[in-house]
């Protein structure tokens, strides 16, 4: 839950309840301690697992608690243990996605990370950058001439230097 002040979101107003994580004693531990270090008493219980990384139980209070796989409890963690790993693996999917994005405009010269952040700000995908004219490129507040001309000719193959010395020895 997160307090509103004048339109902004600017804290949390109510800790969890309970922590529950994904690890052990050990992961159990390093938090408790974290939590300790900023004077916070919230309760960690951690997802014991066995050899098949299926949880088994859960680590509470320095105890290990079994939990039948038949019983509700059982199914109420593995739900929220399949929902953590879903969230996850999407985030860093897409964390994934985003740097192999901005990859291609890395490579290209005279295009720094402000004008990589500008291009995507305006055009919202690699795809669309490779698709502008030189005009487009250049209605980015952030570029010039020789960088659009860079970057339009990286999206096509052409090399901006071998031209330029073409040009200069007609």
């Amino acid at each position: 839950i997160r307090e509103k002040s004048e339109g902004k979101s600017s804290s949390f107003t109510r800790l969890p309840d309970l922590i529950l994580m994904d690890g052990g004693r050990t992961q159990v531990h390093a938090a408790e301690e974290i939590l300790a270090e900023f004077g916070m008493e919230i309760p960690v219980c951690g997802m014991v697992k066995d050899d098949k990384h299926r949880t088994r139980g859960l680590f509470f209070q320095e105890k290990e608690i079994s939990m039948p796989l038949t019983s509700e409890g059982f199914r109420l963690v593995t739900r929220i243990q399949d929902e953590v790993h879903r969230f996850a693996i999407t985030y860093h999917r897409k964390l994934h996605q985003q740097q192999s994005l901005h990859s291609a405009l890395d490579e290209i010269k005279g295009i720094g990370q402000v004008r990589r952040k500008a291009l995507m700000r305006h055009f919202g995908s690699v795809e669309k950058i490779a698709e502008a004219e030189v005009a487009d490129l250049l209605e980015v507040e952030e570029m010039n001439i020789p960088a659009a001309e860079a970057v339009y000719a990286f999206f096509r193959g052409i090399d901006i230097e071998k031209e330029k010395s073409a040009v200069q020895s007609e």
